[in-house]
């Protein structure tokens, strides 16, 4: 009997710190993301630009790279309009959530921003 109650003892003890080992996630931010996401992106000034760069993309008339070096406003237009890694929320809205929506390779409908409209492509993930 002594047994069984030792047993029982060392498995509340268990128990009791996995609960309290459980509460601490409350402590913990949720929204903390630590995934990144590279992506490229074109800039123009309206939407009906967005959408016929897009469809020559998808059409495979030109690669998205170079219609970034042809189309895109932004400085990383000379880097086929890579903007590296970044975490959600460093890019303006709704930018940061559509990339973040987006599977590696591909390319968004036209997102608008204060700046402009953007084609968004997921290059990676991490």
């Amino acid at each position: 009997m002594t047994n069984i109650i030792k047993i029982v003892m060392s498995l509340l003890v268990v128990f009791i710190g996995l609960a309290s080992f459980a509460s601490f996630g409350d402590y913990i931010n949720p929204n903390l993301d630590v995934t990144e996401v590279r992506a490229s992106h074109i800039l123009v000034k309206t939407r009906p630009e967005a959408v016929k760069i897009r469809k020559e993309i998808v059409n495979g008339d030109i690669s998205f790279e170079d219609a970034a070096e042809k189309y895109s406003l932004c400085p990383s237009s000379v880097n086929g309009g890579d903007l590296g890694y970044f975490k959600r929320g460093q890019m303006v809205q709704p930018f940061s959530d559509v990339a973040f929506d987006l599977k590696v390779g591909q390319i968004s409908d036209p997102v608008g921003t204060k700046f402009g409209w953007h084609l968004i492509k997921v290059v990676d993930k991490r």
